[in-house]
């Protein structure tokens, strides 16, 4: 069996998070990424390609040379999969063409620009039967895996309560007035679409409830705010919450936390207990009781569930973080690809990394919370 081949839209020269997706889907060895189109400017996209030691000819001036001429090639040669690193305007055609061609996609979050867009994909998806991954990269944390898995087996009893916050404080000023790339594009409409926290850093939040819980939020009101003078799209926001078994919860996003980095984290209170994860100490879940001491559990010690250890890749007290949790997506994509390139049936431990349906959710719930925000009848529906 070879390498699956990965072809790229996005993340040349000047962009972050493309380098992000190279390095995590290089870290297993299962991936080589053998085209690409890497930037909206030819030039760049070309000295990109030198970057990565990439032949000339594999090097495209857009999506669409790229999906076609790769389309053209032998099945030995041509990529597997397309990896979409764009900005959010820019995920849509890339990942419809794809499909059209036959390729599997793994797409950066959000799924889409709008709704409308994503539903559209969803159906295709559901018509070709090819892969969708989208990079809600947290869910890929060991011990995040341990705490959906200690939920599911009903440890800490049915769930009551979720709290869910993501502070960060890099938008504390109008930092897009200075022409930073990264706050450039998510503070412009045209780009990001009918949100900024709340579709960049909220969507996260909202996907890590609804996976460790394995609950959907139903219904929500909130109150959504752009605090910074001048900026044109939300950067601060809270969200109550209603879950299908009747928990509540609340969710907080902000980009105007100053001081904060990337405080992720979340609170899930069952019957007879709560789990606490923080994404800056990734590698302890903490476990609260009502009637016994507090328990800490840490990636690589002890009596883990098997979901936790297959997403493991060291030893106790090696700490792992970003890259892992993002590398264990794509290990798993790469994985139910190579499955059915041999014509098998992927193991079930593969076929555990965010889809088009959770995609589809997100952008649902970043409808509900701008329209709840600028609505008097507070409570909607997703």
């Amino acid at each position: 069996m070879r390498k699956i081949r990965m072809g790229m839209v996005g993340g040349g020269r000047g962009a972050f998070i493309g380098g992000v997706h190279r390095m995590a889907a290089a870290l297993d060895g299962q991936i080589e990424l053998v085209c690409g189109a890497f930037s909206s400017r030819p030039e760049v996209s070309k000295a990109s390609g030198q970057d990565f030691f990439l032949p000339s000819d594999r090097v495209y001036g857009d999506y669409l040379e790229m999906i076609t001429r790769e389309a053209e090639l032998p099945e030995g040669k041509r990529m597997d999969f397309v990896a979409i690193v764009t900005p959010n305007h820019m995920h849509y055609g890339p990942a419809k063409m794809a499909l059209e061609y036959g390729f599997h996609v793994v797409c950066d979050k959000p799924l889409s620009f709008d709704i409308e867009q994503a539903e559209e994909l969803q159906k295709l998806v559901k018509k070709t039967g090819l892969i969708f991954a989208l990079t809600y990269n947290y869910t890929g944390y060991p011990m995040v895996k341990q705490a959906r898995a200690m939920i599911a087996h009903q440890e800490i009893g049915k769930i009551r309560k979720v709290v869910v916050a993501y502070p960060q404080g890099w938008l504390s000023t109008l930092l897009e007035a200075s022409d930073q790339k990264q706050a450039s594009w998510r503070t412009d409409p045209s780009k990001s679409g009918i949100a900024g926290a709340m579709g960049d850093i909220g969507t996260h939040a909202e996907n890590l409830a609804e996976y460790i819980t394995g609950l959907q939020i139903i219904k929500l009101c909130a109150d959504v705010s752009t605090i910074v003078k001048g900026r044109r799209l939300d950067d601060d926001g809270n969200v109550l919450l209603r879950f299908n078994n009747g928990a509540r919860g609340v969710l907080y996003a902000s980009q105007i936390s100053a001081g904060e980095e990337n405080n992720l984290q979340i609170n899930v209170y069952g019957e007879k207990g709560c789990l606490i994860w923080k994404q800056m100490e990734p590698n302890t879940l903490t476990v609260k009781w009502l009637d016994q001491p507090t328990h800490i559990y840490r990636t690589g010690v002890g009596n883990l569930y098997s979901q936790t250890n297959d997403h493991t890749r060291l030893p106790a007290g090696h700490p792992e973080g970003y890259l892992e949790a993002f590398a264990n997506i794509y290990r798993n994509v790469a994985m139910c690809i190579k499955a059915r390139v041999l014509g098998e049936m992927p193991h079930n431990k593969y076929i555990d990394y965010p889809n088009v349906d959770d995609g589809v959710r997100g952008m649902k719930f970043v409808y509900a919370v701008i329209k709840s925000g600028k609505s008097t009848n507070k409570w909607t529906e997703l």
